[in-house]
């Protein structure tokens, strides 16, 4: 292959989810088999780059100062749930099972990986709770240690000393999914999440 089709593979391999075979069909389906899309492909590109930002109260992406969540109404403003990344916060959304306030810390604390509180996104998180609005912070963060010392942080610096409520998202057995597959930590969530049966 030529150095330039192996410079857009290894930069399209870099991308999560794309490994060297995905790459490779990418690269030689919009070269070869499908060039019309190319030129609309690296304008939407171009212009999410330049259009697309942090919303300035959650860190969500946006199209301007405040994304369109913060944005519009019908929301509950004494709810906040605080998720790790932007791709958490879509999953929830398209739940459709909840109608607060989102926070995107955009990582979680991992001392070995040298991300600390002030590489999050914990200063306007800071500023909303100070506001007095929310009463209930959901921790919708993952279930792993990075993910409850980073719950633990929140509690202790943040919301206990303002007396918010919070609550953790529960973790356990998937829809449809059997206890004999089921590994040792999902199903110890699983039982310390159980809630009451009618």
């Amino acid at each position: 292959m030529t150095p330039a089709f192996e410079h857009l593979q290894k930069l399209l391999k870099q991308l999560p989810g794309i490994g060297y075979r995905s790459a490779e069909r990418i690269a030689l389906h919009l070269l070869v088999e499908r060039r019309d899309k190319l030129v609309p492909l690296m304008d939407a590109l171009q212009k999410a780059a330049q259009g697309i930002q942090r919303c300035a109260q959650c860190g969500n992406i946006s199209e301007g100062n405040t994304c369109y969540i913060c944005a519009g109404s019908g929301r509950n403003p004494a709810q906040l749930c605080i998720v790790e990344q932007v791709p958490d916060l879509v999953a929830i959304e398209r739940s459709g099972a909840y109608h607060g306030l989102y926070h995107v810390l955009h990582g979680k604390l991992s001392p070995m990986n040298r991300v600390g509180e002030s590489e999050l996104n914990m200063s306007t998180l800071h500023e909303r709770l100070g506001m007095g609005e929310v009463t209930e912070v959901i921790l919708a963060l993952s279930n792993d240690i990075e993910g409850e010392s980073t719950c633990h942080f929140l509690q202790e610096k943040y919301l206990n000393p303002l007396g918010v409520k919070s609550t953790r998202i529960g973790f356990g057995l998937p829809s449809g999914g059997g206890i004999l597959y089921a590994d040792a930590v999902t199903l110890k969530s699983a039982l310390e999440g159980r809630r009451h049966y009618d």
